[in-house]
């Protein structure tokens, strides 16, 4: 027993004896030997598989600080739920600490103690010490509580699914008695040794040591004699042993997520979802035909996942009853390259019922919304192993059969509609001037239109308004009439990449024939394809391919000199620099705004739009969800060209929160959008749902119009024309 009146610090190894000291580090040898065999594996997993297709340790110690950034702050734990943040935070504060307390007992035991001669762990090092544990050590415990109170009183129900096993329960019930068996140990150790006044610090210790106290005093045992001991001796070997376990279980089950989400963190893609990875030339490569196809990346966030269901949470297709769950889509694969490694049975990863690992249905009913990406705290990139799957539909001729009449409409007349391409351009014929061809004549602006503006009636209107707008704002635009065709971003995410490529090498080609300053779209698709994955593409690789039909062998705007811009962002610009002469009062609408996927969370793009609706004077209400928890409308994905039970419809869903939820209530007039696709899905949305008396749909350049038109600019826009054209 240490005296009560002596150096602050204490006895290591106090209540066992030389023996059980051997036996001690026996166990722990062979503990840290089991646990160094079972990462060994876990990164030969890794290595065994192929290379991945971006480079993901480039910069490594920015993306390290990065990292640390993000794993220490849990600010993705935070996000949509402060509950599961703090109880994280504590787990993870309290578990360094207590792992920085065990290191630096090590360190100064075998380190400044046996080499120098000294030691640091004592006196005012040891009560700073011993506070600090405790209070992280009890941040661990309330963590671990704030666990068990989800899972077994409220059960949260994303935290369960057909992978839930009891590894889970062991996991959580491991590290709750590490946790308050430590406690158990110190309250023990600081009874018998008499109370020691320095050990005051350690107050949950101290408490527990008085606990310890009451209960020995309550059956009639001495707190300092032969009894106390002994339970002092069996805590300490218990939580010992418990804690070789943990460690030696780390590399073979979920705790293995400590450390591959952290890697998976640091090897992120900052642009995952937004580009994709390319093919190969070589005909010979498959996608997905085996597991051997996923890349080292790939595994790696089978490993990452923890089973938190917050992606499955926020997946519209979920939500809609679609058979997609994208967290059990990821263990799926994770079980299935397990059961192989063990042995197991081969079977194909994904195919039209049968036993695939992955059913077809599963992979069409996602809309490439990204939401699962952008809600996963560690930084899963399931978009990018759907579409790897999607490819090996699309190589195995297993498409929807709307989806294969969508090819064949876009190779035989380049656009999703089967329309002519001579008649791409007949919107703009119903407009008081001509819109410049940008084929022939120098534009500050090309604009590509997209296939919706182009031959929806609906979506032609919202063309014409766009084209009034940039004529109001007296800028030189053009289009490309027929030579454009469909710009490929939705029908890769579905796995048509060859098609995809055709179309890219043919719109590179065609732009680099004209002369312009900046490109702009009016679809955020077709921005975040020319944006983030036309310059990714191996041109060169494929310009002899005689199943290409372009010769264009360069890099296109990989250095970023022609800017992409969606046509929000481009009439901002405009707008801010006073191009259109809005006041801000010209409208009087409630209204609220629906943030496009591949203009929010694909490009972070949410304040342009917003903008332009409070340029306009409309009082703009949010939606619970909105910025990047936006709800997708459910056309992204192929999801406009397929066919779906659903109940209700993502796009019904997303009307009434915006009557029902948003805090304007029924107050809102209008439901403003600012992409095509949104257009067309809100529009079905707001007759199948019945809302048509509710709520009227709305393109942001729709409501630009009338304001112009009520302070009297695109009269003034007009008559200008006008007099130009008499003039001539």
């Amino acid at each position: 027993m240490i005296p009560l009146e002596t150096t602050p610090t204490r006895e290591t190894y106090e209540p066992i004896g030389s023996t059980e000291y051997v036996l001690f580090y026996m166990l722990a040898i062979v503990t840290i030997l089991v646990f160094a065999v079972g990462v060994y594996r876990r990164v030969q997993s890794y290595t065994d598989g192929p290379d991945d297709e971006f480079d993901r340790t480039d910069g490594l110690a920015r993306r390290i600080a990065s990292a640390t950034k993000i794993v220490f702050s849990n600010e993705k734990l935070f996000d949509r739920d402060i509950y599961a943040g703090l109880m994280h935070a504590f787990i993870l504060w309290g578990f360094l600490t207590l792992l920085i307390a065990t290191t630096i007992l090590a360190v100064d035991q075998y380190g400044f103690q046996a080499i120098g001669g000294f030691t640091v762990y004592e006196g005012d090092f040891y009560i700073a010490y011993q506070f600090a544990v405790d209070a992280l050590g009890l941040l661990f415990v309330v963590g671990i509580g704030m666990v068990l109170y989800r899972r077994y009183i409220v059960q949260n129900q994303r935290l369960f699914g057909p992978h839930s096993s009891l590894e889970d329960h062991l996991f959580v019930w491991t590290l709750f008695v590490l946790g308050v068996g430590g406690f158990l140990v110190e309250g023990i150790r600081i009874l018998v040794n008499d109370y020691p006044s320095f050990e005051v610090v350690s107050f949950v210790g101290w408490a527990t040591a008085l606990g310890f106290d009451a209960l020995f005093s309550a059956v009639g045992v001495s707190s300092n004699g032969a009894t106390a001991e002994t339970v002092h001796w069996a805590l300490w070997w218990k939580h010992s042993l418990v804690a070789f376990f943990f460690i030696a279980w780390i590399p073979y089950a979920k705790p293995f997520h400590m450390l591959s989400s952290y890697a998976n963190v640091i090897t992120r893609d900052d642009k995952a979802g937004a580009r994709l990875p390319g093919v190969p030339s070589d005909l010979d490569a498959t996608n997905a035909e085996s597991i051997d196809d996923f890349t080292w990346r790939d595994r790696l966030d089978q490993d990452a996942c923890t089973k938190c269901g917050r992606c499955s949470s926020v997946c519209p297709a979920n939500a809609s009853g679609r058979p997609l769950n994208p967290r059990d889509v990821i263990l799926d694969l994770k079980s299935y390259r397990e059961s192989l490694e063990a042995g197991g049975e081969e079977k194909p990863i994904i195919a039209d019922g049968g036993t695939s690992v992955i059913n077809a249905e599963t992979m069409e009913s996602c809309m490439a919304c990204m939401a699962c990406m952008d809600a996963c705290p560690v930084e899963i990139e399931h978009l990018k192993s759907f579409t790897r799957m999607n490819r090996q539909l699309v190589d195995e001729g297993e498409v929807d059969k709307n989806v294969q009449d969508v090819f064949q409409s876009v190779m035989m007349d380049g656009n999703t509609f089967g329309d002519k391409a001579r008649a791409r351009g007949d919107w703009t014929e119903e407009l008081d001037f001509e819109v410049a061809d940008a084929r022939e004549e120098e534009v500050e602006y090309l604009w590509y239109v997209g296939d919706f503006p182009s031959y929806d009636e609906r979506n032609k209107k919202v063309a014409r308004s766009l084209a009034k707008i940039l004529d109001a704002a007296d800028v030189t635009f053009g289009i490309l009439f027929e030579d454009e065709k469909y710009d490929g971003n939705d029908i890769r995410r579905i796995g048509e990449e060859f098609l995809y490529l055709e179309l890219a090498g043919h719109h590179v080609e065609t732009w680099e024939d004209c002369e312009f300053e900046k490109l702009i779209c009016t679809d955020p698709h077709s921005y975040n394809t020319f944006k983030n994955e036309y310059p990714e593409v191996d041109f060169e690789e494929w310009a002899d391919d005689e199943m290409m039909p372009f010769e264009y062998d360069g890099e296109w705007n990989a250095d970023g000199e022609i800017d992409v811009l969606h046509w929000t962002q481009a009439i901002e610009e405009l707008v801010s620099g006073g191009k259109l002469g809005l006041s801000g009062t010209e409208l009087d609408y409630t209204v609220t705004y629906h943030d496009p996927c591949h203009l929010g969370r694909y490009n972070d793009e949410y304040e342009a739009p917003r903008e332009l609706i409070r340029a306009t004077g409309a009082d703009l209400y949010e939606m619970p969800r909105s910025r990047e928890d936006s709800f997708c409308c459910g056309g992204g994905g192929g999801g406009l060209w397929m066919d779906f039970e659903e109940e209700p419809k993502p796009s019904e869903e997303r009307l009434r929160e915006a009557l029902e939820d948003t805090d304007a209530g029924s107050a809102v007039e209008k439901f403003v959008v600012a992409c095509p696709m949104c257009m067309t899905m809100y529009e079905d949305g707001r007759k199948t749902g019945d809302f048509e008396d509710d709520i009227e749909i709305v393109d942001v350049a729709e409501l630009l119009i009338e304001a112009l038109e009520e302070n009297g600019v695109m009269a003034t826009a007009s008559a200008t024309g006008e007099a130009e054209v008499a003039g001539d």
